[in-house]
């Protein structure tokens, strides 16, 4: 089977990539590599093409599946616009393509479109934008649901990935990268006051096994998530755990708008269970400690 993933050099995409090749499809990359890193794909066998998805679809040839992973997905970018046009566009691009020759469409939304509001969140509950990045999915989710009937189209709402391969994202990347990088450094870990916050932490490998479930899904929306939320004040706690450090975390005042902040999210999973037949595998300490393991292995060869 040929696929395409779009973005194929970020984080998810990337790992997507690897995983869809080493089970036997054959893959086709594009990435613009505004946030992608090549070295990702460096034992990717596959044919990588930069390319703007924004400006113009170009691939060569014809693909059973499209696996849409490319946004600007940094919900802080300083151009709002930019990121509202671009992720836009570059979905027109997909939809128009897959319209035309049946590929199935399987594409990254995001839990942050619920905002504030209830939870744990449900796919149907009223949205809540707090972004332009927001913003943009909410629109892409629109758009797919005008296709349900005449495509295979799934959009999966991630809730907080983390895991190998996010740290060239820089600050966007995951609170669990920035405080292993803290403590391993030997520096006290810091969260924002009093640690009360919660994230439904999901892992990247999790993630990428929903993508697969997607191929044989209903069209529709699904969140990703694992239906279990952690504070900030326990992620640290399992930090020291896998660690082995007993560092206290330093707080101090959050520096953002609180109106344009997602204080919790969480997962309700059970559309997804029945219809996506999706159910997160990794437990969140298991997670964090396979994570860390790996970035021993390679990031902390770094420093």
């Amino acid at each position: 089977m040929r696929v395409l993933v779009t973005g194929g050099a970020g984080f998810i995409g990337s790992q997507l990539a690897l995983d869809l090749e080493a089970q036997g499809f054959e893959v086709v990359v594009i990435d613009n590599f505004f946030s992608g890193e090549a070295s990702n794909l460096q034992s990717l066998k596959g044919r990588v093409i930069h390319q703007d998805l924004s400006e113009g679809f170009d691939a060569p040839g014809q693909f059973e599946v499209i696996f849409h992973q490319a946004a600007i997905t940094d919900p802080r970018h300083d151009n709002d616009k930019e990121v509202y046009e671009k992720n836009v566009r570059g979905f027109e691009k997909l939809l128009e393509h897959s319209l035309k020759t049946g590929a199935k469409l399987i594409y990254a939304s995001t839990a942050g479109l619920y905002g504030n509001g209830k939870v744990p969140m449900e796919e149907d509950q009223t949205k809540e934008i707090l972004t332009s990045y927001g913003q943009s999915k909410l629109k892409m989710d629109e758009m797919a649901g005008d296709y349900f009937s005449k495509l295979h189209i799934v959009g999966l709402r991630y809730f907080n990935v983390f895991g190998p391969h996010e740290a060239h994202k820089g600050r966007p990347a995951s609170m669990i990268y920035h405080l292993w990088k803290q403590m391993s450094q030997g520096k006290r870990p810091r969260i924002f006051s009093l640690g009360e916050q919660t994230r439904d932490f999901i892992y990247v490998k999790d993630v990428v096994r929903a993508n697969l479930c997607a191929l044989k899904a209903p069209s529709g929306i699904y969140n990703v998530g694992t239906g279990v939320g952690t504070t900030f004040n326990q992620l640290v706690g399992t930090l020291n755990e896998v660690l082995g450090t007993d560092w206290e975390p330093e707080y101090f005042d959050m520096p953002y708008d609180q109106s344009t902040y997602q204080h919790h999210t969480l997962a309700d999973t059970t559309r997804a269970e029945k219809q996506l037949g999706f159910k997160a595998k990794w437990d969140f300490k298991s997670a964090v400690s396979d994570y860390v393991k790996w970035l021993d292995q390679t990031e902390g060869k770094k420093s």
